[in-house]
This record gives C-alpha cells, sequence and structure tokens, in this order.
C-alpha cells in the first residue's frame, strides 16, 4: 500500500498504514475536522512522546506492540488489541516498551 494513499471508501489494515523508523515517531493524520482528529503513530523501541496535557479526551488504541501510558502520575501497561482513555486537562505521557504502533482519537 501506498503510505499517502487515500484511505476513503476502501478496507485498509491501520497497521500498514504507517511505518516505523529508526529512533523516531512518525505519525499520520486520518481525519482532521472541528470535531476531532483520528491520527495513526508508529513509535520505534525506546521512543516516547514527554508528558503534556491537552484540552480534549483522547483515546489510544494500541495495533501492535506495547506502549507505557502514564496519566496524572499513575502508569498503565497498554499491548496490541488494548485501548486506554486519557482524559481532558490531565498529565499524560507515552512510552515504547516495544515498538508499538497505535491509533489516537481524539473528541473536541
Amino acid at each position: 500500500m501506498k503510505r499517502k494513499e487515500k484511505l476513503e471508501a476502501q478496507a485498509t489494515r491501520l497497521v500498514d498504514s504507517v511505518d516505523y523508523q529508526a529512533d523516531s515517531v512518525v505519525s499520520r493524520t486520518i481525519i482532521d475536522k472541528e470535531a476531532g482528529t483520528v491520527t495513526l503513530f508508529a513509535f520505534d523501541e525506546g521512543q516516547g512522546l514527554s508528558e503534556h496535557t491537552a484540552s480534549y479526551d483522547a483515546m489510544v488504541q494500541i495495533l501492535e506492540g506495547e506502549a507505557k501510558v502514564t496519566i496524572s502520575g499513575k502508569t498503565i501497561m497498554v499491548k496490541q488489541g488494548e485501548m486506554t482513555i486519557m482524559p481532558a486537562n490531565q498529565p499524560h505521557a507515552l512510552s515504547a516498551v516495544t515498538r508499538f504502533k497505535m491509533l489516537l482519537i481524539m473528541i473536541r
């Protein structure tokens, strides 16, 4: 599959729609609307997003691998097929236990 191909009106394996890059975090926006966003991420092992807050609730679904998600100081291990919700205005961070891919859904 071409990575920049539009995903509309077709069956798509999300896990195949973003590639890993060494020592990097790669993202691909799937939907970007006023009501919210849907973004795919691929994290190489050891990579992450530092602690931050967002004004909106966010759902993270792990498509492949395993991530450590910290929300307001509580650490959660999230594996392939699992999800968690990061509540609005609560500090959170993510890091790769193994390289992983995730779908991030933010609703405004």
